[in-house]
């Protein structure tokens, strides 16, 4: 079985293959090569990219496509996009980043089974900002899969499209695809991104390594989260579900929402004086800015689960065990 996962060098990619390369089986068969492709040169000591089951397609995914395909592709996850805020600066950048690369990628795996290969498993990392709230149509106050999407942010548009796009390919029967869509990651290590949504684990990475931060938010906003864990626990589910109806399979090219903890900014901001005290809490200032402010508080803070937890997902218990998590999982590296 060859799997392709785009974007492995980002965040959750890189999380994603090291499940992948630990239990080196998808669905109870092995894995015999794991493709992770991006623009992203992963570091000269990454034991990940060393691995003899792996093999690295550097660039862009949209010019890199011959070598993805060079072999037959069984599964494919698509996490490679370019984020919220980018997308609303460069609109250009997004489509291209995110429309035009997801198109290419259908086009080849639908070439792939027409020439006789096997029919890719793709599955699409969408994003909850397919959703948005306009003052003509509000959200209802609790959102689920047949809530109408009506995304408020060109990243919300450009995921939307890519949805449709792959449900009807599957519709013809080109491919077998899923979507997961994500609800806000948090906590994210490393350096802040240009999501606008990035600000969510800045409050508390940043204070938690002694660094001061910036909230663009106002503390009553509400937030539909999801830790690291998760979030590849949903794709890893999805991915592996079966086909039809009834608890945990999946009905049709249907996209699912991942399940979501709701909690406030100020929620958060307590769970951090709680667990870190007065010191670091005190690293984080309110500075409200209305392009994120706009774009965060346009995305819906409550879901129903009921869909994930068909398939054996349920949302993180509360928002001090995501800290926890965080703590454990990237003590030093934050």
């Amino acid at each position: 079985m060859r799997i392709v996962v785009t974007g492995a060098f980002g965040f959750l990619g890189r999380r994603l293959a090291g499940t992948l390369l630990r239990t080196r089986t998808f669905g109870g068969a092995p894995i015999t090569r794991l493709v992770l492709a991006d623009r992203i040169v992963p570091p000269p000591d990454s034991a990940m990219a060393a691995d003899p089951l792996v093999d690295v397609v550097h660039g862009e995914v949209f010019d890199r496509l011959g070598e993805v395909f060079a072999e037959p592709v069984d599964v494919l996850f698509h996490l490679a996009a370019a984020v919220s805020a980018e997308c609303e600066a460069d609109v250009d950048l997004g489509m291209r980043a995110n429309v035009d690369t997801t198109r290419a990628l259908l086009d080849a795996a639908r070439a792939q089974s027409a020439g006789g290969g096997p029919s890719v498993r793709l599955v699409f990392a969408s994003s909850l900002a397919v959703y948005g709230s306009h003052p003509a149509m509000p959200l209802p106050a609790v959102v689920s899969e047949s809530t109408l999407p009506t995304p408020q942010s060109s990243y919300g548009t450009q995921k939307l499209v890519c949805e449709h796009l792959i449900a009807d390919c599957t519709r013809h029967g080109f491919l077998d695809g899923r979507v997961a869509r994500l609800m806000t990651v948090a906590v994210r290590p490393g350096k802040p991104n240009a999501a606008a949504s990035g600000f969510l684990s800045g409050i508390i990475r940043e204070p938690l390594a002694g660094r001061p931060t910036t909230c663009p938010v106002s503390p009553e906003l509400r937030a539909a989260l999801s830790s690291p864990r998760r979030a590849v626990a949903g794709l890893l589910r999805v991915a592996q579900a079966e086909r039809g109806a009834g608890p945990g399979r999946l009905d049709g090219p249907l996209p699912v929402n991942l399940p979501a903890l709701t909690v406030s900014v100020a929620q958060m901001l307590a769970t951090l004086r709680q667990l870190a005290g007065d010191a670091v809490a005190d690293l984080v200032t309110i500075e409200p800015d209305p392009v994120v402010e706009a774009i965060v508080g346009s995305w819906p803070a409550v879901f129903d689960n009921r869909r994930a937890a068909a398939l054996g997902l349920e949302p993180d218990p509360d928002f001090a065990s995501i800290v926890r998590d965080h703590l454990t999982d990237h003590t030093g590296t934050s």
